[in-house]
């Protein structure tokens, strides 16, 4: 393993969060608020300690898949640990635990929360922790990646170790230009919803934080019951804008090239459309009797249903009081999740495809065991190699899922608050059911808990396999130790 550049590469990382950090300290200037030194201390403390360390660029830049896995693992809990520490000095949130919690939670674009206030607040601070979404959403390595020249080829390892989904493709020859372009449209989408919301009379700096958490898929919010206060047309902006960003963004860079018929023809797209659809339709249906008319039925269905499979968050109504159907659908869309090159989260509509199509596939070889079947995702055939590991993906996720349920459970809360509050966080949700519900909060767990419930939140944004290589490469860091002892 190359170790210095793992070194070298978290030296950036500290850098750039250090940039990313000036953005909450202009906001402190423009409110007044003192909570703006401490953001303004980590800056510089950042910025000296970052800078110490890419001086001494390495030797050797090669680095191979377990490199770029355990630097994007180790990249991902360096921001966290940096990200909290100013939430924690400021007061905002006295407790390190809580704070990293917070701060993990908007990085991995969970919006799972430890507060029972929001508004308590400093504008500071609740713009910083929305704008840890919006850094997390696209990803912070592919930002790196459009900026810093490494060369080599090799930062294709840190892209598939960061972006979400089975594969990753080059939309262009070069992954810098790639990186570049999945920023360029990720900012422009961002920018459109948060003029709307701006158009449509939010406060300029609501729009911008409800904005930066919907491009982000994230969910955390600046007012206590989340979205439920604005208007009816604002939350339909944000429906709108938590199910376009749940769409692959391959999509979106076929649409602005002009081949509309490809970008229309993505399979995964299709059908994850398909069961947004399916799902309003039958929540709007199963909870028509719950609200004054069929609209406004249809209205709490799509906006519920956009931020469970968009793995968003916000929260227009107490979806917790609704009928057992509409909760237990909501919950097979937080297992599903977005598109697969989208900043949601879950499991990706691709991967489920991709199973149903597996199974299809073994169903026809045991009635024609002489017959050959290729399995085909978007009108290619699927290798061995790909099944291989979406078969071992879903092996991890279970035994991870399952095994967090049983610890979290040690705090004695009802099985289904357990059950959604480890859905929710493993897959980057927000709320849950009962306990972890739309108007409730992550606060009363254990320290255990949330060091479970945090694990789980950077194993799902990171899909599993960076911090289980990152285990596994500690693991045998102390075995060496031991032998050299």
């Amino acid at each position: 393993m190359n170790r210095r550049f793992i070194v070298y590469f978290l030296g950036y990382v500290l850098c750039f969060e250090a940039a990313f950090l000036v953005l909450p300290w202009i906001v402190s200037l423009i409110y007044g608020e003192p909570e703006g030194l401490y953001y303004l201390g980590c800056i510089v403390v950042y910025v000296l300690v970052g800078g110490l360390i890419v001086r001494n660029k390495p030797d050797d830049m090669v680095f191979y898949s377990r490199d770029g896995m355990v630097a994007t693992a180790l990249s991902w809990i360096l921001l966290a640990l940096g990200g909290a520490l100013p939430l924690c000095l400021c007061g905002d949130i006295p407790n390190y635990v809580d704070a990293l919690f917070e701060t993990i939670s908007g990085f991995t674009t969970t919006g799972s929360s430890i507060l029972r206030d929001v508004e308590a607040l400093s504008h500071t601070s609740l713009f910083w922790r929305s704008f840890t979404h919006w850094v997390g959403g696209m990803g912070v390595l592919v930002f790196m990646m459009a900026i810093l020249p490494l060369s080599g080829g090799y930062n294709m390892h840190l892209m598939r170790a960061e972006s979400p989904g089975m594969q990753v493709g080059k939309l262009v020859p070069k992954i810098r230009s790639t990186a570049k372009i999945l920023y360029g449209i990720y900012l422009g989408m961002t920018i459109v919803i948060i003029s709307a919301l701006i158009l449509s009379g939010m406060p300029v700096f609501d729009a911008i934080a409800i904005g930066v958490g919907t491009a982000g898929t994230g969910g955390f919010g600046v007012k206590n019951d989340s979205m439920a206060s604005y208007t009816t047309l604002q939350q339909s902006i944000v429906t709108i804008g938590m199910i376009v960003f749940g769409v692959n963004f391959n999509a979106y860079y076929l649409i602005l090239i002009k081949k509309w018929k490809q970008a229309f023809k993505m399979e995964e797209v299709r059908v994850y459309l398909a069961i947004v659809a399916t799902a309003i339709l039958l929540i709007t249906i199963n909870i028509s009797g719950l609200f004054g008319s069929l609209y406004e039925a249809f209205h709490h269905a799509a906006f519920t249903v956009g931020t469970i499979i968009s793995t968003t968050g916000y929260a227009a109504t107490n979806f917790d009081l609704w009928p057992e159907f509409s909760r237990f659908i909501l919950v097979l869309l937080m297992i599903c999740g977005g598109c697969a090159g989208s900043t949601a989260g879950g499991m990706k509509v691709s991967r489920l495809v991709l199973y149903v199509k597996m199974w299809i596939k073994e169903l026809r070889h045991l009635v024609h065991p002489r017959s050959i079947n290729a399995v085909r995702l978007e009108d290619r055939a699927v290798d061995n190699a790909m099944i291989r590991t979406t078969s071992v993906y879903l092996i991890c996720y279970f035994l991870i899922f399952f095994f967090s349920i049983l610890v979290v459970s040690l705090d004695n809360f009802d099985f289904t608050t357990n059950f959604t509050a480890v859905a929710a966080t493993f897959n980057n949700i927000g709320p849950g059911l009962n306990v972890v519900g739309p108007i409730g909060n992550f606060s009363e767990f254990s320290v255990l808990s949330k060091f479970v419930m945090m694990f789980d939140m950077l194993a799902g944004r990171l899909e599993i396999f960076p911090m289980m290589v990152l285990i596994t490469s500690m693991r045998h860091g102390f075995k060496k130790f031991e032998k050299g002892k």
